[in-house]
């Protein structure tokens, strides 16, 4: 089995995947103090709660936007599995080529989520049909998938600490973005900067027109960025000329998503995804530097059965 991580600078995801199948998936916060000894001891306790059998667990990736975490993450690997992780960064076939002017200032999660977005397309090559705003959007790998190659561009909008826009050409090159401050980090600049505005679960109000401060602060969050990722969606369509499919990620974009007319698909774990993907891409030649021959794969790249 895979063990990916996606390490975030508010969570770290972990998916044990077997095959194409995300068997579980866990979370605990982006704490830069921890060390990989404490890491371990709380993966470990994480998976064995999800009675997850640790002895299978036989090869790992990991895509990292905190370099402090970084090195802490494959040490948390190597103490608890015995075994090397792929970190996703220079030098890794990911399978796309990156337009971006630099490419290393690209983050490793907006390179891993453009993988697997794409490989949606491919598999989803019909839009959704269209719904007004507020109609729930399709879950990533629900719908019916088929074998031909992506006709058009994909933008993946991924709500986490910042608010990001990445664009996939429908020849499957990255191109680049958008970064807007994110959801949460919005709504504590308020909270914090207007003395008479408390905190507020970031939630759907009632309707549009809020008739007390929760409700109007609720608005203003949900609504306010419903409208940001439609506006923005809607310049990128018409600066790139050419169709553009929509898949949202990120710990709101459930929440957000069926307020807007622009989101097609939510994927929980489009990351996640991305990860098994791009392993998958390096596993030949990594099973050839462990000495198990030219064309053998790491035995969790070889896949296993689906629920």
């Amino acid at each position: 089995m895979l063990l990916a991580i996606d390490v975030g600078n508010t969570n770290i995801s972990f998916g044990v995947l077997e095959g194409e199948a995300l068997r579980h998936h866990v979370r605990c916060e982006s704490a830069r103090s921890r060390t990989a000894d404490e890491y371990a001891v709380l993966v470990r306790q994480m998976l064995d709660l999800r009675r997850v059998d640790l002895a299978r667990i036989d090869s790992a990736v990991i895509a990292s936007v905190v370099p402090t975490l970084t090195d802490t993450m494959v040490g948390l690997v190597e103490r608890a599995f015995g075994i090397e992780p792929l970190v996703v960064g220079p030098g890794v076939k990911t399978g796309m080529s990156i337009l971006y002017e630099n490419p290393r200032e690209v983050g490793a999660d907006r390179i891993v989520n453009a993988v697997a977005a794409h490989e949606w397309v491919k598999r989803h090559p019909e839009p959704a049909p269209a719904r007004e705003p507020g109609g729930e959007p399709g879950r990533g790998g629900e719908a019916g998938r088929g074998d031909g190659a992506a006709a058009t561009g994909v933008i993946v909008v991924d709500f986490g600490t910042a608010t990001t826009f990445d664009c996939v050409t429908p020849r499957g090159e990255y191109l680049g973005g958008v970064i807007a401050p994110g959801i949460q980090i919005s709504a504590e600049a308020l909270f914090s900067r207007a003395a008479r505005l408390s905190r507020v679960e970031i939630a759907l109000p009632p309707r549009v027109v809020g008739r007390n401060p929760v409700h109007s602060m609720q608005s203003g969050i949900v609504y306010g960025y419903a409208g940001l990722v439609d506006g923005l969606v809607g310049r990128l369509r018409r600066e790139l000329g050419y169709p553009c499919r929509v898949i949202a990620t990120g710990g709101l974009a459930r929440l957000i998503a069926p307020q807007t007319e622009a989101i097609e698909a939510v994927d929980d774990d489009l990351t996640l995804t991305g990860l098994r993907l791009i392993y998958e891409r390096n596993a030949h030649e990594r099973g050839a530097e462990r000495g198990s021959g030219p064309g053998a794969l790491p035995p969790a790249a070889r896949g296993g059965g689906q629920d």
